[in-house]
């Protein structure tokens, strides 16, 4: 296998572990029990990816649990603490709706090192989309609280959603055109939540660009050694 593809499969691996753990971090905290179960389904889909994508590059447990911070490849916008329940489900309709939007042209061309796993992973993260859509759509327009809260957190995480966009060596892909597909998806979905699409930068803040070269932002420091501790307290064991 090409470094390439190497490169995008550990980018795009990184991208859904990461994901995944933040996801896994709700378990006996969700809101309501209908959301434990939907969180965790999403949660198990996106680690599912990774262990696809990781094995590509090499083995999964040793890429998972054994790299340092500085040698992940994932986006910032995943690593993001998970706040209160609007920020997890901005968090994940700004990326659900990149990731769909992606594995969709992936899946598209009917070839390449990544057609099979996209066309797989489009349908699992379709469901991804929506449920991140029906509950923006539930809580912009819904109380008050609600809705401030959901402006609050689409807000802050804009800025880090312009480095999705930016290309990933090892995948023929239009990022431009990516982008601009992205914006009106997530825009019809803001719009119809009664929530104004944030207007600041999405470009430029090396905390909002950098994470596919190794930089991260402080909580994700603290988010690795929780996810690594086990396997580093015991080398080699197993089930």
């Amino acid at each position: 296998m090409t470094s390439t593809v190497n490169a995008a499969a550990l980018a795009l691996g990184d991208d859904a572990l990461v994901l995944s753990h933040r996801l896994g971090e709700w378990a006996g905290h969700a809101p309501v029990l209908e959301e434990e179960v939907a969180l965790a389904n999403i949660a198990l889909d996106l680690l599912g990816q990774a262990r696809v994508l990781l094995s590509m590059v090499g083995d999964e447990d040793e890429l998972a649990y054994l790299r340092e911070e500085r040698a992940f490849r994932n986006v910032q916008l995943v690593e993001q603490p998970n706040g209160d329940f609007a920020h997890t489900i901005a968090r994940q309709l700004y990326f659900s709706t990149y990731q769909r939007l992606l594995y969709g042209r992936l899946a598209a061309t009917g070839d390449g090192d990544f057609a099979g796993l996209a066309a797989k992973a489009v349908k699992e993260v379709a469901y991804h989309q929506d449920h991140a859509e029906q509950w923006t759509l539930r809580l912009g327009d819904g109380t008050a609280e609600s809705h401030e809260r959901m402006r609050r957190a689409c807000a802050a995480l804009w800025r880090f959603t312009g480095e999705l966009f930016q290309p990933v060596e090892g995948l023929d892909v239009d990022w431009r055109e990516l982008e601009a597909d992205w914006l009106a998806s997530v825009t019809a979905v803001l719009e119809r939540a009664t929530i104004t699409v944030p207007d600041g930068p999405r470009t430029g803040a090396w905390s909002a660009g950098a994470g596919r070269q190794g930089l991260h932002t402080e909580s994700f420091g603290r988010m690795l050694a929780e996810m690594q501790h086990l396997h580093r307290s015991h080398p080699g064991a197993t089930w």
